[in-house]
């Protein structure tokens, strides 16, 4: 029987720039490795699975596309003799699908329930071949992970050398300022020559080609041992403290004498130590006797493969759905998907999926493709799911996320909740990120006249600063720290401490003391550990064991009782009101050190309010740490300015036009978002429906039917759950996993998420020591 709708169909080849799911369903992990395969939509290249759940179907019938075709794909039996090679390179062979997989295809024509329609139509046959030649998500994925996108940047553009001269060889041993012989870097502006920071697997660095660089303003230097005859090298611009590429670099070192074609490389790139250190950083899968940790299976069991640096992704997705509002949110009982025309860009539709995916337990089995030998007894783990799709919703817009780098796992935790409070959930669905909200009030005193002032601040996580005390080492061994008690790191956060303010009622400097507590407790608080010291000029994390007991422990004493009736409050003066708090006078003394640095003013006044005004050491990490802030040179704002003044900036209105955001919506967007660019982007992607209406156009819910953030109730007990751990020096480098307490049968046990692996742990040691996000639940 003919189909009708194949001369009608309209269909077209899909573009460059349309993506085409043919790998998983867009609504679930079902994907063409499944006995039933995936069905692709001809006509808008959706993946849908045909199985049980049929969303194939769904889509069919709700869009009006009725022809699709099915693949599926079995993967060739691999005899491995031996362990699987590491990854070792940036770019990786292509391996062709036809090396590793049969694939069977069939066209269908799901309105007319065909299955088996004619391949050679001219008005199919091409569009199927086009569908199956296409980048699918995931691959266009890898291709980014492995194949690290470096560019110029105009300080190496405009880039003005001094006059040619010829330096000599013997100029070129070793360090202008110390005796180091390797890690040296050329300043291509001037030609001094100076020792790079120290790197991995033990390449001495004292910093003097940063130290130059700071000194004089001269931006880009090069890796002598890294010049290779070809042209490449490693170039780094200190400007933009970033790797970069220099496409002129065979005439810049010609300026210095230097030819490429009798330069040999000596040392290894940044990239290849980057590699070799990665690998390096692995989370122990045996036990203390050498055996493979028992791998596990079942709802709540599920691993993520990683896309290439997505580590950071899988350990805090792993923890946030082991949440129980998000497992009751986006889980079984959430109601039915939405129906929207591209399920692959929708972060509910993603967030359900990825929920199914963990807490169901459908794809939480043994990888079946590889026959162990005698040889290799390898121990069968999951395949593992690929969240390509939600990385991408997470990334958009957003300048780290989008890339392939590895990133801060916890700047990602801050991110989703961000996005998931922001977005627009159905009706009678509550925001899950609630439970993990509380409120913290600061208590300011004069030390001079003894009046208070309380603010408070609603908050859904809290930093800890660890105390670091290196213990005694042997010469060329890793220094180790004493361990600490959280009760120690919350008693430090707790502190009472005298900050340089000046009162607005009795005009004293003298300064005020502070102490933080809790006004509320939420329901899972998430504490951020961090383990930072400054090496070189460098922030570098570092390991110190954080000792947390398994069982539950109270937190009552740290509840604030709020203002006493013996206590005065400072007065609400024109001045106070506009701010809220007293007015903020830097640290004299850690401001110049940090302007002494180089750090503009601005820069360093913010740093410093936003440490308590402590000292230069810590504001300098939170610079580190807050470089690439949109606001970072925007002046510490102290007062009740919403930032509703910059929300119709004409320059900002017009990049957002640019990218065909204008309009009513993009005017509404700067103003929830304080003008910010980059979020009013992530605003227009989570509010496709909103119309733009302001001005008093929407009507907000009345203050007091808003839920309150956490509870005050005692006793207030919390118990870990789970920790995102973390090996490297660098949190934008190395390894993350979750550790998660889990019902395995009728104990509970520790389980570790190393990507697609998910183990039983037997010593919880390495938890301990490398925790950097925990997860505490109220019980």
């Amino acid at each position: 029987m003919a189909c009708p709708h194949v001369s009608s169909a309209n269909l077209s080849k899909p573009g460059p720039s349309d993506p085409v799911y043919r790998e998983d369903c867009t609504q679930c992990f079902d994907s063409i490795d499944d006995p039933a395969g995936l069905d692709v939509c001809l006509k808008c290249f959706n993946g849908g699975c045909p199985g049980d759940r049929n969303h194939a179907k769904l889509h069919s019938t709700s869009h009006g596309h009725p022809l699709a075709v099915n693949i599926r794909r079995t993967r060739k039996v691999i005899e491995r003799d031996e362990p699987p090679l590491k990854m070792s390179k940036l770019a990786i062979a292509a391996e062709t699908e036809a090396d590793r997989y049969e694939t069977k295809t069939t066209v269908k024509c799901l309105e007319c329930g065909l299955d088996e329609l004619d391949k050679e139509d001219p008005a199919i046959g091409p569009i199927v071949d086009s569908v199956m030649k296409a980048n699918t998500f995931s691959q266009k994925e890898e291709v980014k992970a492995w194949e690290q996108e470096m560019t110029s940047c105009e300080h190496i553009l405009t880039l003005q050398q001094d006059p040619p001269k010829q330096i000599e060889s013997q100029d070129l041993g070793h360090c202008s300022k110390c005796d180091l012989k390797e890690n040296l870097w050329l300043c291509l502006q001037c030609g001094a020559l100076g020792c790079g920071r120290a790197q991995f697997g033990g390449v001495g660095g004292n910093s003097h080609a940063l130290a130059h660089s700071q000194e004089t303003g001269h931006g880009v230097a090069v890796k002598l041992g890294s010049i290779t005859p070809e042209g490449t090298a490693d170039v780094y611009c200190y400007t933009c403290d970033e790797e970069r590429v220099d496409e002129e670099l065979g005439a810049h070192l010609a300026n210095w004498g230097i030819l490429l074609s009798e330069r040999q490389k000596t040392e290894k790139s940044l990239t290849e130590m980057q590699i070799e250190q990665n690998l390096r950083w692995e989370f122990s899968m045996t036990t203390e006797d050498g055996k493979e940790l028992t791998p596990q299976f079942g709802p709540g069991l599920t691993g993520l493969k990683n896309l290439g640096n997505s580590c950071y992704l899988a350990s805090i997705i792993q923890c946030l759905f082991d949440i129980p509002a998000f497992q009751e949110r986006y889980g079984a009982g959430g109601g039915p998907l939405p129906d929207v025309l591209d399920p692959a860009q929708d972060l509910e539709t993603q967030l359900r999926k990825i929920a199914d995916g963990l807490l169901s337990g459908r794809y939480s089995k043994p990888e079946s493709d590889i026959t162990v030998s005698e040889h290799s007894p390898e121990v069968p783990h999951q395949k593992g799911l690929q969240p390509s799709m939600l990385k991408h919703l997470i990334g958009r817009g957003h300048a780290e996320f989008s890339t392939m780098r590895q990133q801060d796992a916890f700047e990602l935790l801050q991110h989703v909740i961000k996005l998931i409070t922001r977005s627009k959930h159905p009706s009678g669905l509550p925001d899950p990120t609630q439970s993990m909200r509380f409120v913290l009030e600061q208590r300011l005193q004069c030390l001079n006249c003894k009046k208070v002032r309380y603010s408070s601040n609603e908050q859904d996580s809290i930093f800890i600063d660890v105390p670091l005390e290196k213990l005694p080492a042997e010469e060329g061994e890793e220094p180790k720290y004493k361990p600490v008690t959280l009760k120690e790191c919350l008693n430090n956060l707790t502190a009472t401490e005298v900050v340089e303010l000046g009162c607005t009622s009795c005009s004293s400097k003298d300064g005020f003391s502070k102490r933080t507590l809790f006004k509320t407790f939420p329901e899972v608080l998430v504490v951020n550990a961090r383990k930072m010291a400054v090496i070189n000029w460098v922030p570098v994390k570092v390991d110190v064991p954080v000792l947390v007991d398994d069982e539950p422990f109270a937190l009552d004493s740290y509840l604030s009782k709020g203002q006493q009736p013996d206590e005065e409050a400072l007065p609400e003066d024109e001045a106070a009101a506009a701010s809220n708090v007293p007015a903020f006078v830097p640290n004299a003394e850690a401001l110049a050190m940090l302007e002494g640095m180089g750090f503009p003013r601005v820069r360093c006044e913010k740093a410093l309010h936003a440490t308590g005004n402590s000292d230069a050491n810590s504001a300098m990490e939170w610079l580190f740490a807050h470089m690439e802030d949109p606001d970072i040179d925007v002046p510490v704002s102290l007062g009740g300015d919403s930032g509703c003044a910059s929300a119709a900036d004409p320059e900002k209105l017009a990049m957002l036009e640019s990218m065909g955001l204008g309009g009513p919506r993009a005017v509404k967007a700067l103003k929830e978002t304080n003008g910010d660019v980059e979020r009013a982007i992530e605003w227009l992607f989570s509010h496709p429906d909103d119309g733009g209406a302001v001005d008093g156009e929407e009507t907000a819910a009345p203050a007091d039917d808003k839920k309150g953030a956490g509870s005050a109730e005692l006793p207030a007990n919390f118990q870990l759950q789970s920790i995102v751990c973390h090996k490297g020096t660098s949190i934008h480098a190395g390894h993350y996993v979750a550790f998660i307490r889990k019902k395995l049968g009728e104990q509970t046990s520790w389980v570790l998420f190393n990507d697609e692996k998910v183990v039983k742990v037997e010593d919880v040691e390495e938890m301990k020591k490398f925790a950097y996000v925990y997860f505490f639940k109220r019980v």
